[in-house]
């Protein structure tokens, strides 16, 4: 059998209880403080109301004219009696200074000596007091009856605790009413905030939902890829470590708009964009980012999650591989070419031309070597080298003339080791494929490479005979995603964009302009910074 402890109350359930108990003790503790507050009010009405009733009684003419006569109860006690009925007193006794009572509301007790408090009354001041006499418990006021400055008589006129009691009940009767419909308001109230905070908190207690926010910090510091938080407005909510590195945004970013980060601006209209986005490529200023953007869910729009992939080593990777694939379809080809021309030499030894079989196979052996001659002449920098080779193999198999001009000339170790040569592949290579892109298919279809140092720079020119770039559109060619041929399965618009960010990143300059022959020119520049060689390398 599983022992199934229970799940803890929710933090909306929590807060219920404690709302609903605070309610309950408030509105009980108002009830009692009102009850006794009433209780004490009445009492004072009522010895208000005796005290009334006792000082008229006592100033009346027809009182000090009967005490004088010689049976003052004929007179007194009806009197008493009519007052006590339109007075809504429970008694009214009228006596003389030593106490002895001419009227009460038993007859039986008239004659008898009063039950209570007479001696400040006899000297002339009236008061009230709660005693218990002959009908109980009461609030009595005793006042006394003048003559001059002698006192004649005292008059105690009185209500009952009892009937006090039955006026507190009635007030109290209301006041549970009052206080229970200020219970169950309370209530409803509560039960109506706490279940919005429960849909809010997703029914979770304060333990969990404390536990998700170290989870969440732990998680937001943890990623290495880029994660990025936008409110309803397009602000920055949140932004982790890995986000702020790729966009290159300070830590006090959070509260800003997406519009004023200072992104590039296909970045940030990716970024502002209410429908999805799905791994589309953007480029910093020195980075390849794949972004992916998804809506908050929840009815109103509620935000933005962004996520950023760094891709600039994968991008540059497979911009690498796209050079290897090009150079194999290329060998390919040649070997393609060299099996056509072995099988002509072969042909020709074996109809007995063994002479014209060897002019035919020197002729393309140097044919092959003066072209290797002319690169490796112009640019003895290995990697330009081998790359101008395997581009010239490829253009040759698009139906393209690529040439290295006369102008080149690189020697082997004089780029500095801050200039990777992981770039100037990105660089040059990029530019040659845009060029030949635009000379296929054209008349004497050329593409001219120039490479060269010119006071502390690295000059890469590549013009081709195309039909070159609209001058309006010499700035929007650098951009990702533009181009003025038709999209391909992987997409267009990328090369020159990653050209820029690399020529950028090493402080250089890049330019288009027309080229003589009518197509266009691309030029960057790169500074060559002088190499600080040390003591032991001298």
């Amino acid at each position: 059998m599983r022992l199934t402890l229970p799940r803890p109350r929710s933090l909306a359930g929590q807060l219920f209880a404690m709302q609903a108990v605070l309610i309950a003790v408030v509105v009980a503790g108002y009830a009692l403080f009102t009850y006794v507050s009433d209780r004490s009010q009445t009492e004072e009405a009522a010895g208000r109301q005796a005290m009334a009733v006792a000082r008229s009684i006592a100033d009346s003419p027809s009182v000090r004219a009967a005490i004088g006569t010689p049976d003052p109860t004929a007179t007194l006690q009806p009197y008493a009696l009519d007052v006590m009925r339109d007075t809504d007193v429970d008694f009214v006794t009228i006596m003389n200074p030593e106490g002895i009572r001419w009227t009460h509301p038993r007859e039986e007790e008239i004659g008898q000596r009063f039950l209570g408090h007479t001696t400040p009354a006899v000297q002339g001041r009236g008061f009230t007091e709660t005693y218990t006499g002959t009908l109980g418990p009461s609030v009595r006021a005793v006042v006394p009856v003048l003559d001059g400055d002698r006192v004649v008589g005292l008059v105690s006129a009185g209500i009952k605790v009892e009937a006090i009691s039955k006026r507190v009940q009635g007030q109290l009767t209301a006041l549970i009413g009052v206080a229970a419909g200020a219970l169950a308001l309370g209530a409803v109230g509560t039960y109506v905030i706490n279940a919005r905070l429960r849909r809010h908190t997703h029914g979770m207690n304060a333990a969990e939902l404390s536990r998700m926010h170290d989870y969440h910090q732990a998680t937001l510091h943890a990623v290495r890829e880029g994660l990025l938080m936008l409110d309803g407005q397009y602000r920055v909510a949140l932004v982790n470590d890995g986000g702020r590195e790729l966009l290159g945004v300070p830590e006090d970013v959070v509260g800003l708009s997406v519009a004023d980060l200072g992104l590039p601006a296909p970045l940030t209209g990716a970024l502002l964009s209410s429908e999805p986005r799905v791994d589309e490529v953007h480029l910093t200023a020195d980075r390849v980012l794949v972004v992916n953007t998804s809506p908050v869910s929840g009815g109103e729009r509620r935000g933005t999650v962004v996520t950023l992939r760094d891709v600039t080593e994968l991008q540059s990777l497979m911009g690498e591989l796209d050079s290897e694939r090009g150079f194999t379809q290329a060998l390919r080809s040649q070997a393609h070419e060299a099996a056509n021309r072995l099988h002509t030499v072969v042909s020709l030894i074996e109809l007995g031309r063994a002479e014209q079989a060897v002019e035919f196979a020197t002729a393309e052996l140097e044919l092959a070597q003066a072209l290797t001659d002319q690169v490796v002449a112009a640019v003895s920098e290995p990697v330009l080298a081998a790359l101008l080779l395997g581009k010239t193999a490829q253009a040759n198999e698009r139906g393209v003339e690529l040439v290295v001009s006369g102008d080149s000339g690189l020697d082997d170790g004089l780029l500095p080791a801050d200039l990777p040569a992981r770039d100037l592949v990105t660089i040059l290579g990029n530019l040659i494929d845009n060029a030949v892109d635009a000379a296929q298919g054209s008349v004497r279809a050329r593409v001219t490479v120039t490479a060269h140092a010119d006071e502390g720079e690295l000059v890469l020119r590549v013009s081709d005979s195309g039909d070159g770039v609209d001058p309006g559109h010499a700035d929007l060619v650098f951009q990702r995603g533009f181009s003025t041929k038709p999209a391909g399965p992987g997409g267009r618009g990328l090369g020159l964009a990653l050209v820029r960010q690399a020529v950028h990143r090493h402080e250089g300059v890049l330019t288009v302009t027309a080229a003589d022959d009518g197509g266009a020119e691309f030029e960057a520049r790169l500074p060559l910074r002088a190499v600080v060689r040390t003591g032991a390398e001298r």
